[in-house]
C-alpha cells in the first residue's frame, strides 16, 4: 500500500471503532424509535448514550446533540435551519458572515440562503490564513444573525481564533457557527468556552466510519428542520437513526480525546521533518501560519514546475492531495484567497498525516517529491 499521507480528506476506520459497531449490524439489529420490546430498547439507550458521549467530548449539552449523515448535513442543518427559523418568526436580523477560506459545505448553503434575501458579507484572510478580528468586528453588526468560522482549515490546517469570534458574536447578538469537522478529536474544543453556538462534527476525519456525523447547538438556538418524515432527533432530522455508525463515532471520539494530546506531539515532530527537506529542496514555500494550525498538517506551494504533472508523478508513490478532497480538481479557492496564484495553487501539495503516519513514510514522502521535483525542474 501507499504510504497514506491524506488524512484530511479522509481517515482510517479505527479496528476498535470497527468492533463496537460489530454487534448493532447483526445481533442488535432493532429500531431505536420502536420502544415496545426490549432489542428496541437496548437501540435507544445505546443511541442516548452516544448523544451524551459527543455532547461530553466538545462541552456541549446532550440534549443540543443532533445526529447526522456528516459535517456538511450538519452544516446545511445548523445554516439554513437558523435562517428559516428567524424568517418564521420574524427576526429583523438576516445578516450572514463568514471568510473565503470556509469549506463549500458552509460557502455554498451560505451562497443558496444570500439567494433567497439574507445578505452575504464573506472575508478575506490575511496572508496567512487567519481572520482579521477588526475587519470581522466591522462586519457584525446589529442585523447580523450568524457568523460562521471553522475551527480549522481543511486544507491549510490554521487555526481560527474562536474565543475572541464567539465573545464578539455574542456581544452583538449573533449567533456563532463552527465547522469543526477538521478540528474535533484533534484539537482541545469546548463550545461553552468557546462561545460556539453550533457545531458540526464529521466521523471519518477522527477515525470514525463515514456517513455519520453531527450538529451541536446550544440550548434554545432556534432550528428549521431540513428533513421532514418520522420526527426523529427532537423532530429537527427526520429518518431513522444509523445506531451502528452512531456508535462508532462515540467509540472514534473517546480514543481520540485519549491519544490526542500525544499523537499531536508525535505528528508535529514528523511534521517538522517533513517541511524541513521539502523547504531544503529550495522555492518551496509554505502555506498557511507557521504555529496556529494543526500538528497533522502542512501545505506547501513548489515552485518551477507545472502541478499536473507534479500529481502525476506523486501519485505513483504516495498518496497525497492539491487541496480539499470535494475540489474536484478545481484550484483551491483557500489558496487563492491567501494570494497565491493559480499556477501556485496548482503546484501545491497539502500532507495530512495520521494516527498510522510512521518516520519510513515520511521518509519515502520526501524521496518520492524530492525525485518528482529534481525531474521537473530539469526538464524545465
Amino acid at each position: 500500500m501507499l504510504p497514506y499521507l491524506d488524512h484530511h480528506a479522509s481517515t482510517p476506520c479505527d479496528p476498535a471503532v470497527v468492533a463496537a459497531m460489530a454487534p448493532w449490524w447483526s445481533e442488535r439489529f432493532a429500531n431505536p424509535s420502536n420502544r415496545l420490546h426490549r432489542p428496541a430498547l437496548e437501540a435507544a439507550a445505546a443511541l442516548e448514550l452516544a448523544r451524551r458521549r459527543v455532547a461530553e467530548a466538545v462541552g456541549g449539552q446532550t440534549e443540543g446533540v443532533i445526529f447526522t449523515s456528516g459535517a456538511t448535513e450538519a452544516a446545511n442543518l445548523a445554516l439554513k435551519g437558523v435562517a428559516e427559523a428567524a424568517e418564521e418568526r420574524g427576526e429583523r436580523r438576516r445578516g450572514l458572515v463568514t471568510l473565503a477560506t470556509e469549506h463549500r459545505a458552509v460557502l455554498d448553503p451560505l451562497a443558496w440562503l444570500a439567494r433567497r434575501g439574507f445578505p452575504l458579507t464573506v472575508l478575506p484572510v490575511d496572508p496567512d490564513g487567519l481572520v482579521d478580528l477588526d475587519q470581522l468586528s466591522a462586519a457584525v453588526g446589529p442585523d447580523t444573525l450568524l457568523v460562521s468560522v471553522m475551527a480549522a482549515n481543511n486544507e491549510i490546517g490554521v487555526l481560527q481564533p474562536l474565543a475572541a469570534i464567539g465573545a464578539l458574536c455574542h456581544e452583538r447578538g449573533a449567533l456563532f457557527h463552527c465547522d469543526g469537522a477538521q478540528a474535533v478529536g484533534h484539537i482541545p474544543l469546548a463550545m461553552a468556552d468557546l462561545g460556539i453556538d453550533l457545531l458540526g462534527i464529521s466521523g471519518h476525519k477522527l477515525y470514525g466510519p463515514k456517513g455519520v456525523g453531527a450538529l451541536v447547538r446550544r440550548p434554545g438556538v432556534a432550528l428549521a428542520p431540513q428533513q421532514h418524515g418520522g420526527g426523529q432527533e427532537g423532530g429537527l432530522r427526520a429518518g431513522t437513526a444509523a445506531v451502528p455508525l452512531i456508535v462508532g463515532l462515540q467509540a472514534a471520539l473517546e480514543l481520540a480525546l485519549v491519544d490526542r494530546s500525544a499523537r499531536a506531539e508525535r505528528l508535529e515532530a514528523l511534521r517538522e521533518r517533513l517541511e524541513q527537506a521539502l523547504e531544503a529542496l529550495g522555492d518551496v514555500k509554505r502555506n498557511g501560519h507557521p504555529s496556529l494550525r494543526l500538528a497533522h498538517n502542512l501545505n506547501v506551494s513548489v515552485g518551477g514546475v507545472d502541478g499536473g504533472r507534479l500529481h502525476q508523478l506523486l501519485r505513483r508513490s504516495i498518496a497525497v492531495s492539491s487541496g480539499s478532497a470535494c475540489s474536484q480538481g478545481s484550484p483551491s479557492h483557500v489558496l487563492a484567497a491567501l494570494g497565491r496564484s493559480r499556477q501556485e495553487a496548482a503546484a501545491s501539495i497539502r500532507f495530512g498525516l495520521g494516527r498510522s503516519t510512521s518516520e519510513a513514510e515520511i521518509e519515502a514522502a520526501i524521496g518520492a517529491v524530492a525525485e518528482a521535483v529534481a525531474e521537473l525542474r530539469h526538464a524545465s
